[in-house]
């Protein structure tokens, strides 16, 4: 491919690490047409925006984003292709045709290995294609090999989908039924990760611990027999995954976590609320109880397994003391770090026709509760961390000249002063110093672990 023949492509990605790498593979899909990277949206031959719905009014800003891509489309005299991906696109793609009509392509996220189609469809007819429908085909079967690696850290997505129906969530909407991608697919992607230089991989997934993949003899293997084929990978130091969900915490993970040594001792896995009412509403179907006897599980087997979780504060019939609740479960626990949240009706779902919804400034009162007792724990956890020896995995210069920066096992950002040399190697680091976000550092070993 010449110079003069490339195209340059900007992705915008905003949401949860699967949209991280799904955006990745987009890229993937479309280096053969002559698309490769473009670090600003100006000038760029197309723009792809993924989308994330999970948030409180995702598609407005969505529209706001569009309206400024839109003054860009139009410098280029209308040349430049303008996408909508991910789950706004899939909820909404219509209402997107609708309000913007400028955009050329509103894909889902289950259609992105068809993008080379949609483009040449876009750009022979002069009018929009929108594809949001589940396709019979699988998207992993049509996607070629990764050409770009991702670094010293890596995503793969080895699950989709969710059937857990929570009453606050659009996930089961709009991306489909949890499927799970076969072994052999897995493994084959893991070791071209690995050999492109990565060093710890994330397994994904919407509930990444319900993966039961078909392996090559017609059996089907959980996510614990996954991590410990995984780890026998030449070169691969690490391993996590994420989000699980406390439903699929299974004997064979748990034990997983007790016999791996590359699985890190950092878990996110989300509650919601310590209410069992709440819990009971969102259609959980755990009890706060049965949550603490998961961790209970996992700490036995793993002592130094740090915890991270989601919450949401202000579900709709949320009483004072159902928000107690969430508070006594948050103490007994004791969380490294967790993300929080006000209740967001989404449309379509349960919970956003509830009789009973909670007053905003109760919202925010509780949240602010919760985050002020979150943010005391991760800096107690992080305190905790200061004169200890831990192996930190480098992925990358600091902010800082002569600053290289790392990943403690808890999946804390760690910074040194250290050679560049060292970027991609694990070795061990004396901690020095904990920040609010962060951790600092003196090398103690100046070669690789492993």
């Amino acid at each position: 491919m010449t110079g003069t023949n490339l195209k340059r492509l900007h992705v915008i990605t905003w949401g949860c690490q699967m949209n991280v790498y799904d955006s990745g593979r987009m890229a993937d899909v479309l280096a053969p047409l002559g698309y490769g990277p473009a670090a600003e949206p100006d000038g760029a031959d197309m723009v792809i925006l993924n989308t994330c719905h999970i948030r409180d009014k995702a598609a407005e800003k969505v529209f706001s984003e569009l309206g400024r891509l839109r003054r860009l489309k139009e410098a280029t005299g209308g040349r430049m292709i303008l996408a909508v991906a991910g789950c706004v696109a899939q909820a909404e793609g219509a209402e997107i045709l609708a309000r913007a009509p400028y955009v050329d392509i509103v894909l889902g996220p289950q259609t992105y290995h068809r993008l080379p189609e949609m483009v040449a469809r876009a750009s022979r007819a002069g009018g929009a294609v929108i594809e949001t429908d589940f396709p019979p085909e699988d998207k992993f079967d049509h996607l070629p090999e990764s050409a770009t690696p991702q670094g010293v850290t890596a995503f793969l997505t080895i699950q989709e989908g969710c059937d857990k129906f929570c009453s606050f969530c659009v996930v089961p909407y709009t991306r489909g039924a949890e499927t799970s991608r076969p072994v052999a697919a897995v493994l084959r992607e893991a070791r071209h990760l690995v050999a492109q230089g990565a060093r710890e991989i994330t397994l994904l997934g919407q509930n990444v611990n319900a993966w039961h993949g078909e392996a090559p003899d017609g059996s089907h293997w959980g996510l614990g027999r996954l991590l410990r084929e995984m780890a026998e990978i030449p070169g691969l130091l690490r391993l996590r995954y994420a989000t699980s969900h406390p439903r699929e915490m299974t004997d064979e993970l748990v034990a997983a976590h007790r016999d791996i040594p590359a699985l890190m001792p950092f878990l996110h896995l989300p509650i919601q609320s310590g209410a069992d009412r709440i819990l009971a509403a969102m259609n959980r179907k755990h009890t706060a109880d049965d949550y603490r006897r998961i961790i209970g599980r996992l700490r036995d087997a793993r002592p130094d397994l740090a915890l991270s979780s989601d919450f949401i504060v202000g579900h709709p019939g949320e009483t004072e003391a159902d928000f107690d609740a969430t508070m006594a479960l948050v103490r007994d626990i004791g969380f490294a770090q967790a993300y929080s949240f006000k209740y967001s009706p989404r449309p379509g779902t349960p919970a956003a026709g509830a009789d009973v919804q909670v007053a905003e400034a109760d919202k925010d009162r509780r949240l602010q509760a919760l985050q002020a007792l979150l943010r005391n724990q991760q800096a107690r956890f992080g305190a905790g961390c200061v004169g200890l020896d831990l192996p930190v995995l480098f992925t990358g210069p600091g902010r800082h000249p002569g600053q290289i920066a790392g990943r403690s096992l808890f999946l804390q950002p760690v910074h040194v002063i250290g050679m560049p040399s060292l970027i991609g190697h694990e070795t061990t680091v004396r901690i020095v110093a904990s920040h609010p976000n962060s951790l600092a550092g003196t090398l103690i070993q100046e070669k690789q672990i492993a």
